[in-house]
């Protein structure tokens, strides 16, 4: 399979001119192969760097493209964070003209993140189907301990050979479905912001979005059977919800919620008082599970609504202590749901409703999730159960994005700490 990228170059019917920088995505087994030629047919030339880590590079054994130099990172504790991006920055040479990602999701941030500081492409070999960032152009990174998004690059372009990637292990194919399957909650929580504030909306975006993220969902026996069609349409999937945020300019139409629960855990914040060692996707997949049954609730009863407040600095510190507090506080200072009332609420509430029907049940998702054997609960992914009501509440706060779940402050009779 072949995805010319260069089709969404376009002035679209949401009046918006979208612009791509990846040319083209190859996903087909043994295409690794081939690497040179693809390189060579995008125009990339000079001294080129390759990056993996260890697993990475011994998963790719006899089809490691040809290059300058190859910089091979320690797995253990390899995070997208300072210290990745300094280790690779170190073993860069300054006069590398592109470079090669080879691996998921943390060697992809830290390549792309680089390749943006030295104003250079870089092109994208997925080793497993594991996250949706292959060709986004951001890098979610913790930078400080605060969990936040990068201005980064797109590859140039993308070889997915299914032949590695079918080969990974199972956990990282899950945490790609989980990555997935989140997309129901950020698709449903841009329709709600924008039925709400009139935020900027692609209808075609979305649709290419939900379209993948649904083939997905139905291929999940056949991912657990070794399908290698089903592989294909999963990695499919994850790049085709890159491409849509390259499209967009930036990650509204693949993080909502779902993702924002993920990263207050990513975070460790004193008052949440947990850390999961759990894949980043793992986390998404029970966040949107999270999300599906709070939204679906929600839709279920009769809510009185207030004024939208704002967060209170008590109630920041008390969550994310001294270390983030700052942070976190900036982050929501001009909070992107001041001024929505209760009489806007009440109006498109039946609109909201409407929305939330289009994310699968609770029992609709859990049922993929068994069939794959995928994490599905807190305890998963090492949290307890009992931490659910403070991700709930105080996950809104890692992103000043609106969502259902940031609208919650809103509801009559919802306990907010102040």
């Amino acid at each position: 399979m072949i995805i010319d990228s260069k089709q969404y170059n376009c002035k679209c019917t949401c009046g918006h001119e979208h612009k791509m920088t990846t040319d083209f995505c190859i996903i087909e087994s043994g295409c690794l192969v081939n690497i040179d030629e693809y390189i060579e047919k995008c125009g990339l030339k000079g001294f080129s760097v390759a990056i993996y880590d260890k697993n990475t590079y011994k998963a790719t054994n006899r089809l490691h493209p040809k290059v300058d130099k190859e910089i091979i990172l320690p797995p253990e504790n390899l995070h997208a964070d300072n210290h990745g991006i300094a280790l690779a920055l170190e073993l860069i040479p300054e006069d590398c003209d592109y470079m090669i990602a080879v691996g998921s999701g943390t060697i992809h941030d830290i390549t792309r993140y680089c390749a943006y500081k030295k104003g250079i492409p870089f092109v994208s070999c997925p080793t497993a189907a594991s996250v949706d960032g292959f060709c986004s152009s951001v890098a979610a990174m913790t930078w400080d301990g605060f969990k936040k998004t990068f201005e980064a690059v797109a590859p140039k372009i993308v070889i997915a050979d299914l032949g590695i990637i079918s080969k990974a292990p199972m956990f990282l194919t899950n945490s790609g479905f989980g990555d997935m399957i989140g997309k129901f909650i950020a698709l449903a929580d841009w329709k709600i912001a924008h039925t709400l504030t009139n935020e900027y909306f692609c209808a075609t975006i979305h649709d290419m979005t939900m379209d993948a993220t649904k083939n997905v969902t139905e291929s999940a026996k056949a991912i657990k059977d070794d399908n290698i069609t089903a592989y294909e349409k999963l990695t499919y999937g994850l790049l085709m919800s890159g491409l849509a945020m390259q499209m967009l300019g930036n990650s509204r139409c693949a993080s909502g919620a779902e993702h924002h629960i993920s990263h207050l855990i990513e975070m460790q914040p004193e008052g949440l008082g947990v850390k999961s060692d759990a894949l980043h996707g793992e986390k998404v997949g029970v966040g949107t599970l999270l999300a599906c049954r709070e939204y679906h609730r929600l839709k279920e009863k009769s809510l009185k609504w207030k004024d939208y407040p704002e967060f209170g600095s008590n109630y920041i510190e008390n969550m994310f202590g001294d270390n983030l507090s700052l942070s976190i506080t900036k982050e929501n200072a001009n909070d992107c749901a001041i001024g929505i009332t209760a009489k806007l609420i009440s109006e498109k509430w039946d609109e909201i409703r409407d929305i939330i029907d289009t994310i699968p049940t609770y029992k609709e998702l859990i049922e993929k999730y068994e069939l794959l054997g995928a994490k599905s609960s807190l305890c998963d992914i090492g949290v307890p159960e009992e931490k659910s009501d403070l991700l709930l509440d105080y996950s809104p706060l890692v992103r000043n994005r609106l969502t259902l779940m940031r609208l919650r402050r809103a509801i009559i009779g919802l306990e907010n700490k102040k």
